[in-house]
């Protein structure tokens, strides 16, 4: 894992590297590099190499990356990213046997759609979301609402409809819950979202004067799902 003795997450992570037939492309913002409490790190200690590819960029042409652009075409491919025509991942499962590519983008809400809007190849895929009612257990990092889950957490879900192995979840959000249980003890507080400060009135920092952001703020407040 990669961590100081006192703190070491190996503990939690699989003995052997989880045997699936999905494999992963994490699209990953260059900020996250810089990141010390990271998820996707951990995520890639829990499978082959092979099964979770990560590639740091902001563009990706596929003159750049042919290796991605071809499997953005493969009819198999899915990209994890919620919308309007995004499906709900179940589904797919339900109607996929062959093993299958999955992307999911790396970063803050803002940056994932910087990546996904200007990049063409990553709207050649099927587009799919998580019909997901669960909060994030990566309490330590501020989420923009209460079902918004970390880059790990999406990936252990997927893997686990794809495969049809509840366990597969369970595997790999082991050392994500020991990561914020070790900076909790270690004098880290628990972070609550956007959506859940500003419903109860705590949230302390000043209001944005951009229009754009403060109506996204309104909506939040208002259930409305954006």
């Amino acid at each position: 894992c990669s961590r100081p003795q006192k703190v070491c997450l190996c503990p939690f992570l699989p003995i052997h590297p989880l045997k699936v037939s999905t494999c992963l492309y994490i699209i990953q913002h260059p900020a996250e590099e810089s990141r010390v409490l990271r998820t996707v790190p951990l995520l890639a200690a829990c499978l082959p190499p092979d099964k979770c590819k990560i590639l740091v960029g902001r563009r990706f042409s596929e003159d750049r990356y042919p290796e991605l652009a071809t499997v953005c075409r493969n009819p198999s491919t899915l990209i994890l990213y919620p919308g309007a025509e995004a499906i709900n991942l179940e589904e797919v499962a339900v109607m996929s046997c062959s093993p299958s590519f999955i992307i999911i983008i790396d970063g803050t809400w803002s940056q994932a759609k910087d990546i996904f809007y200007k990049n063409a190849l990553f709207r050649l895929p099927k587009q799919v979301q998580l019909k997901t009612n669960n909060s994030s257990h990566y309490v330590i990092r501020t989420q923009p609402t209460n079902s918004c889950l970390s880059t790990l957490e999406c990936a252990a879900a997927a893997l686990s409809i794809m495969e049809k192995n509840k366990s597969i979840q369970e595997t790999i959000l082991r050392p994500l819950q020991a990561l914020c249980s070790f900076q909790l003890q270690h004098g880290a507080q628990i972070h609550h979202s956007k959506e859940h400060l500003l419903k109860n009135g705590l949230y302390d920092k000043p209001m944005p004067k951009n229009k754009r952001k403060l109506r996204r703020m309104e909506l939040l407040v208002n259930n409305v799902k954006i």
